[in-house]
């Protein structure tokens, strides 16, 4: 029944953004037809995804299924960028962290606990993304912060780009650390040929195709979205930052929410907590590095410099997710707990 809803969504939603689009629609009317259509093909992205993730197994089905879903919130980026909206960039990277940590997280642990009393996932992997989460966002992310105070603006980009370069050449390298020279190494008992007892929805190559038609999609809608972010301030009464902290952040991470409460939901935590935190991972580590870079080519280049308040969010997002997670296990009240602390910093920015 709700894959039959989203692909109705799709069909109407996708012509509802070019007609609107080419006939001037309301900018609140088409805000809010691009933030559904958008959702509606994430979970398109998130069935296909899935289906790899059963062919492939659960670290590369989480990897993927972070890659397309983190793809959504890049190319929303980059068309926010060109248009000079930095502020709103660097709130949507916070708002990926903190959705990803908490709300998606929170989620996966609270419906995956309704259900099963006790889940368990690779402790191994936990630990080792402990460690770079660590390093991604309070080390990364601090510094810069902390030297920009006594920086003039071109030592901050200059220190930004220096930052970023590395931060890719490290995520590479961490990819190529799980996925080759110890892949299999620290694999959890259970994770062994589980992925290979249920079919997938999709073969290989339909799921591929699917991924790539839903992007192509997804580039159209976002940039549309970006030239409505001004007007749906204006109207609502919204700062910048809360709409890139919730609003594009949920919309451009739709599609791993929905992946990972399903994995949950069916006791597949490895796969749940590796998109929920193995994307958390690549937007600190690869994907604001990225637009970083891409900046550079823009009129107005973006330092990697966030608020106090989003340095502390993210920071206190992380700490609050390597106490809960690093035990390998989970249960319903650790979800709660995550999106108790989501909804207060929502709060807190909403009225910031």
């Amino acid at each position: 029944m709700t894959n039959k809803i989203f692909l109705l969504a799709t069909f109407i939603g996708v012509p509802l953004s070019v007609i609107g689009s080419l006939l001037h629609w309301s900018s609140i009317l088409m805000f809010v037809i691009y933030c559904l259509t958008i959702v509606a093909l994430s979970s398109f992205m998130g069935r296909a995804t899935e289906s790899l993730a059963i062919v492939t197994g659960p670290r590369i089905g989480g990897l993927l299924n972070a890659t397309f879903g983190n793809a959504v919130e890049l190319i929303i980026a980059i068309f926010a960028l060109r248009e000079g909206l930095i502020g709103v960039v660097l709130a949507s990277l916070t708002g990926s962290v903190l959705g990803n940590l908490l709300l998606v997280a929170g989620l996966s642990f609270f419906m995956g606990g309704l259900k099963y009393k006790r889940q368990h996932f690779n402790v191994f992997d936990a630990r080792h993304n402990s460690g770079l989460l660590m390093f991604a966002v309070i080390v990364a992310f601090v510094i810069p912060e902390v030297f920009a105070v006594s920086m003039n603006e071109t030592k901050t980009l200059t220190l930004s780009v220096g930052i970023s370069i590395i931060l890719i050449i490290l995520y590479l390298a961490a990819l190529f650390f799980k996925l080759v020279t110890h892949r299999g190494v620290y694999q959890h008992k259970n994770d062994v040929g589980s992925h290979h007892e249920e079919e997938p929805e999709w073969g290989r190559n339909k799921a591929i195709g699917i991924l790539a038609l839903a992007t192509l999609a997804v580039a159209y809608v976002s940039e549309n979205l970006v030239h409505t972010f001004h007007i749906v301030a204006e109207s609502f009464g919204w700062t910048e930052l809360f709409i890139g902290v919730i609003i594009v952040a949920i919309v451009g991470n739709a599609a791993e929410h929905a992946s990972a409460i399903i994995m949950a939901f069916k006791n597949k935590m490895d796969i749940a907590v590796e998109i929920a935190v193995g994307s958390t991972l690549q937007i600190a580590m690869f994907v604001a590095p990225i637009l970083v870079l891409v900046s550079l080519f823009f009129p107005t280049s973006m330092p990697l410099v966030f608020t106090l308040p989003e340095l502390i969010s993210m920071a206190t997002a992380v700490l609050l997710m390597i106490v809960i997670s690093n035990d390998g296990e989970t249960n319903w009240f650790e979800g709660a707990t995550l999106l108790a602390a989501y909804i207060i910093m929502g709060i807190g920015f909403y009225l910031l």
